[in-house]
């Protein structure tokens, strides 16, 4: 985690973590409940017993401490333990399942990966009614577009032939952050809220281990009697744990910049149809405006820097193109996919902004990368997508992969036009200065460069062993 930091007009002066705690308890002695929203505070710390820090990536940071009461350490004892936090149901459930055996304090931990406000609102309530002694909430938004989905992209990496890897690509990133936390707070020990018939557990535990090995890892559901999200339903109804969902309407969803997947309900039969109310991200297609759209997308070195000629961040490109996508149905998948543990599941995904974008970054390197290059690129996404899905984001492999995919990528610089309409996404037209497209050899009138007739000699040596097979077997 970066450096906890608190509001500052100038990021050169900042004040330890200690010296932050000491300037906000001193104003919050003298200012009313209300005044706190000046911090991004939604509750009021005079009546509260939860510790809450709020570490976003522009250095805000609110600190309120308090006290917190241990449990009784029935599995063991830890003194401290970071908890991969959304506020849902599991780990809602997982704050005083770890306080009671394992005998610690529990910070919570956040990642803003575009989730979106909804999810992030009221976290701080719920934390505490689960007994938290410390929230942390972190915007890893431009580092999560930047630094894993557009890696990604460059590579071309797909699971499957569909999965544009939404989930795999925001576990690594979060369990980044959670070592950081973990080392900023004292902790020793990570949890997290993932089953044991997942992937998103090797996703978090390969990273805990690649970072840090000295930490513990807690995960819950390998442990615990709750066999089920029913049961964990009736164990947050007995300890009054605020959850979201209920018995009749039970769908396990990921959601961040990238896609919303959808599991879980209806959808665990492959024979059944999604039901039209579920998507969230986009429009039914059937919907959908009957006038198409044109948009332009620029890219430089493999990595798109621009919708319509405006230049825009990683996170916020992302984020319009989600917009304009969903507006037009794009980016719907239903899938049996093949999980890392052996099992098959069923997932529905929508990746509105990130279909436009492989249609583009494909369209553009059939421009700038020659046959031969395209061929092995394509086969070493493969290996790729596959590193990424099974958790294995700091591997040597796919760092060196990387590697490879930057450097190839370097000349795939231009624009691509795509048409949106009713789901589909078309391309209409691509331009590069790196072109290795040349309209004067490619043109069915004659030109100086390429003299048709000596396609004769290319044909009879490029057949050769054709030829010889067949005169073997004609007796020639």
């Amino acid at each position: 985690m970066s450096q906890l930091k608190a509001c500052s007009p100038s990021p050169a002066s900042v004040p330890s973590l200690h010296s932050t705690k000491r300037h906000l308890l001193h104003h919050f002695s003298k200012a009313n409940p209300s005044s706190f929203k000046e911090f991004g505070l939604r509750t009021s710390v005079g009546t509260g017993k939860l510790q809450v820090i709020k570490a976003m990536s522009r250095s805000d940071t609110e600190v309120v401490t308090s006290q917190t009461t241990k449990g009784s350490a029935l599995r063991g004892k830890l003194n401290k333990v970071v908890l991969a936090y959304s506020g849902g149901l599991d780990t809602s459930v997982i704050v005083p399942w770890l306080r009671e055996n394992y005998g610690c304090e529990v910070v919570c931990f956040t990642a803003d990966v575009g989730q979106g406000i909804k999810e992030l609102e009221g976290l701080e309530q719920k934390a505490k009614a689960s007994g938290a002694c410390q929230l942390v909430v972190k915007d890893l938004r431009e580092e999560f577009v930047r630094d894993y989905i557009f890696p990604c992209l460059r590579a071309g990496a797909v699971y499957e032939r569909k999965y544009l890897l939404g989930t795999s690509m925001a576990r690594p990133v979060i369990a980044k952050a959670m070592v950081d936390v973990a080392k900023e707070v004292g902790a020793d020990a990570v949890s997290h809220g993932c089953t044991g018939k997942g992937n998103d557990q090797v996703r978090f535990e390969l990273t805990f281990f690649a970072l840090n090995p000295k930490l513990n890892v807690v995960a819950p559901w390998r442990e615990w009697d709750i066999t089920g999200r029913e049961d964990a339903i009736e164990y947050a109804k007995k300890h009054n744990v605020p959850v979201p969902v209920t018995k009749k309407s039970i769908y396990s969803r990921d959601r961040n910049l990238w896609h919303l997947s959808h599991e879980g309900d209806i959808l665990e039969d492959p024979a059944n149809e999604p039901k039209k109310d579920m998507y969230m991200m986009s429009v039914d297609p059937e919907d959908a405006p009957n006038q198409a759209e044109y948009l332009e997308i620029g890219i430089e070195s493999g990595l798109p820097v621009s919708v319509n000629g405006k230049k825009l961040s990683p996170a916020t490109l992302l984020a319009e193109l989600n917009e304009i996508g969903g507006r037009h149905g794009i980016g719907r998948i239903d899938m049996v996919e093949n999980r890392l543990v052996g099992m098959k599941s069923r997932g529905v995904y929508e990746t509105p902004g990130g279909t436009i974008l492989f249609a583009a970054a494909h369209e553009l390197e059939s421009l700038t990368l020659d046959r031969e290059t395209i061929q092995v690129k394509d086969s070493l996404a493969l290996k790729y997508a596959e590193l990424v899905y099974a958790g294995r984001w700091f591997d040597p492999l796919r760092e060196s992969m990387d590697a490879f995919m930057q450097k190839i990528t370097e000349t795939t610089t231009g624009s691509v036009t795509l048409k949106l309409y009713k789901g589909s996404a078309t391309v209409t037209g691509r331009k590069s200065p790196f072109s290795l497209y040349r309209q004067d050899i490619s043109s069915f009138e004659s030109g100086k460069i390429y003299d048709q007739a000596d396609a004769a000699g290319f044909i009879r040596l490029y057949g050769l062993p054709m030829r010889v097979r067949a005169m073997l077997e004609h007796g020639l």
